[in-house]
Formats: structure tokens, sequence, C-alpha cells
């Protein structure tokens, strides 16, 4: 059965992403989960990112597509350690992609890991790859109707960013509708309105994921 199979694939998943958790756990890393569609502005907001904490917190990226390598050639511009999985058509990224790829990559050296998921609003929010937390990104041009459309990418983000928020004068998009569905689906999430563009509270951001390093390394210091 179609149900049963699904099930298996879930639970053979989080079995690996528990694995993935500890070893992330040991390390100190704080590991984001970036969610959201095509074009939402994912990388770009990873890009601001990288550029405005690099200085002050030890990055890398695991980027999910589906074929070619463009979003990892432009982080890797940036300076920080990049990895690029190719799904050749998957929607997902899982756990055991994960875990194929970290050997690249010097886990004693790091404060955070931003993995970049496949641009998708539905498949992405079911697997667990072994994060701490999801952030979902929703630009303004997709419509206010997205967060009850696709409401589980939104219930498990613990941070829903708001991009292109400089387009709003151009769109019909409702702030306030898209706000309280978020808020109803989701109480208490971290909800921040963003521009990649113009620099538009990207400040909140970068406090938000700054005090999630923080809390991630005073959690290993005490578990020693």
């Amino acid at each position: 059965m179609q149900i049963k199979v699904m099930t298996n694939i879930l639970e053979q998943n989080d079995q690996v992403a528990a694995s993935l958790q500890d070893r992330f756990a040991k390390a100190g890393i704080f590991v984001l989960n970036l969610l959201g569609s095509p074009g939402c502005g994912k990388t770009s907001l990873l890009e601001n990112t990288i550029g405005a904490l690099k200085e002050k917190l030890s990055i890398a990226v695991i980027e999910g597509d589906l074929f070619t390598a463009k979003d990892a050639q432009r982080i890797e511009q940036h300076g920080v350690p990049v990895v690029q999985i190719n799904t050749s058509g998957g929607c997902h990224l899982d756990a055991n992609m994960i875990d194929s790829v970290l050997d690249c990559l010097d886990l004693t050296s790091l404060d955070m890991i931003v993995i970049e998921n496949v641009g998708n609003l539905v498949c992405p929010a079911e697997f667990n790859i072994g994060e701490d937390s999801k952030a979902t990104v929703l630009s303004i041009t997709e419509g206010d109707d997205k967060p009850l459309k696709y409401p589980l990418i939104f219930k498990q983000a613990s941070a829903v960013i708001l991009n292109k928020v400089d387009l709003l004068p151009y769109t019909n998009f409702d702030m306030q509708s898209a706000v309280k569905d978020i808020t109803s689906i989701h109480p208490g999430v971290t909800l921040l309105q963003v521009s990649c563009q113009t620099g538009t509270g990207l400040e909140g951001w970068y406090n938000w994921l700054s005090e999630q390093v923080r809390i991630k390394k005073a959690r290993r210091a005490s578990d020693v």
C-alpha cells in the first residue's frame, strides 16, 4: 500500500535525521533548513546573510537543486564552503543526501550550516534532514493565499520571511491577511518582512539567526 510505503520511507529518514542531529549537537553547529518555492528569494537572502554574518560566524552552505550548480556558484563567490546536491528531478532533500556530503565539510570549524532546500512548498516540509530549525521564505509576488494552500511548510517553520516587500505597492498582496493566516497556522512564529533588494528588515533576520547560534553553542557547553 502507498500509505505504508510512505510511512516506512519517513521512518527510515527520521532515523538518519536523528543521527545527524546528534552529530550536529556534539559539534555545536546550528543547522537551518531554508524552504520556499522557486524564485521566492532564498538564494538572495542567503547571499545577504553570508555578507552580513561571515565575519562573526563560520558558515557553510549545502545547496539542493534538481539540476545545475548555479546557486552553489553564486554562494561560492562569497567565500564560504558550499556543497551542491542535485536530486535529478527529486522534489526535496532527505537525510541520507545530507549525510552523504557531510564529510566534505570541516564540522569542527563551523558555527552554522544553512541547507537551501529544493524550491517547493510541499515535499520538503515532510522530511526532517537533521536541522535545528526550518525557515520558510514567501515572496510578495507569490500571493497572500499560499499559507492556507500549503499550511504544513508554514506550521513547521520557526521563522517565516515575507520577502520582496519593496514590490508590495505594485501587487495586490494583502499583508494583513497573510500575517493573520500565518500566525493562525503557527501562533508565536517569528515573522519578518524583508527586502533583499533594499535591505529592509534584514537586520531582524540576522539577529534571529545569531541568537539561534548562541543558543546552540550554550546548549553544547552545558552538555560538556
